[in-house]
């Protein structure tokens, strides 16, 4: 104690230790003002909304400009919003997974691929003509086929959309390959493949090219209908969908459903990453885009941006499931998709 009174009656200790105090005052106020600034700078970015989005320099369209849903959701939802370039599909997935965009908007297969090679999540997704967010995979016979079931097409002849369209082919060759009705002798990453496993199980298999005459639903349900194949591998509302004023359709009473039905097609999913999302984000995202539905100048939007008439609240598993069982059995079909959206 003697030693510590000497000291601190001496004035140039004195005077070192209130210059100490001082320093340590001033280094306490920098570490206050850094933290504050750094929580500025997370709540700054926590009140960003990324989009990734295939933008260009002009439109001629006006209003297909996705500028304008950036600002929309920005006016409803108090965050800033702004719009991440990308070039393709596989760019979109990317963003999402390492953060740099929150929302992107991706087609069923891109959605496929996102989902089960990433673990990216679905809230949200286009509404169809008719409200839904989906349409059913199914196939139609003629009423006087002796076909009942799946069980009988083995050397029937069978009408497609086109190569590797979902409704057409991929959806029922995954369900019948799924469920063990069609043989794979081996399997291969080749997606071409497929062509060889349909001409093994069906008699003669007709796969349009884009122009030809049975390319494409209407021209998958007409194949059928005159008699070019036994069964059209289309959707379950191909009749309603086609054959309103044409010639060439019968009454709806000669033709026949034939079921199960294949699974859901999915309309084009909004997607974002969970794992690294706030959950007050997620709540926003889809409070605002589900705004779209009512909100004035929403429907412009929806119409011009997003080439839908609405939104729907969804979640993964509802909205991509039965896509994903029928699809997954393909072979080659993740090297296919992996190709076709890295472009």
């Amino acid at each position: 104690m003697p030693v510590l009174s000497e000291s601190l009656g001496n004035p140039k200790s004195r005077w070192e230790l209130k210059e100490m105090t001082k320093l340590l005052s001033i280094v306490a106020t920098l570490i206050i003002i850094a933290t504050a600034f750094s929580g500025c700078l997370n709540q700054d970015e926590g009140n960003i909304i990324k989009i990734a989005y295939k933008t260009q320099d002009d439109y001629d369209d006006a209003s297909a400009n996705p500028q304008l849903l950036a600002d929309f959701i920005t006016a409803q939802s108090g965050f800033t919003v702004e719009l991440y370039p990308i070039s393709s599909d596989i760019a979109a997935i990317e963003a999402l997974r390492f953060g740099h965009a929150d929302i992107a908007f991706l087609d069923g297969g891109a959605a496929f691929i996102a989902w089960k090679q990433h673990g990216l999540d679905v809230i949200l997704a286009n509404q169809n003509s008719d409200g839904s967010t989906f349409y059913t995979a199914q196939a139609w016979v003629l009423k006087n086929s002796s076909i009942q079931s799946l069980e009988d097409l083995e050397g029937k002849n069978s009408c497609h959309t086109g190569w590797l369209k979902s409704a057409g082919m991929l959806m029922p060759m995954g369900y019948m390959i799924n469920n063990g009705l069609i043989e794979v002798s081996e399997k291969s990453d080749d997606i071409d493949s497929l062509r060889t496993i349909i001409e093994n199980h069906f008699g003669t298999a007709t796969i349009p090219e884009k122009g030809d005459l049975y390319y494409g639903y209407s021209g998958g349900f007409r194949c059928m209908t005159e008699g070019v194949g036994d069964i059209a591998f289309v959707k379950s509302t191909s009749y309603e969908d086609h054959c309103e004023g044409n010639a060439w359709c019968l009454d709806r009473s000669e033709y026949r459903l034939l079921s199960p039905a294949f699974g859901r097609v999915p309309s084009h999913p909004i997607m974002i990453n969970m794992e690294i999302m706030s959950q007050e984000k997620i709540d926003v995202i889809a409070d605002t885009f589900l705004a779209l539905n009512y909100a004035e100048g929403g429907s412009e939007i929806l119409e011009g941006v997003l080439n839908t008439p609405g939104i729907s609240e969804v979640t993964t598993e509802s909205h991509l499931g039965s896509y994903s069982d029928a699809i997954g059995t393909i072979p080659g079909i993740a090297n296919f998709f992996d190709e076709k959206y890295d472009s």
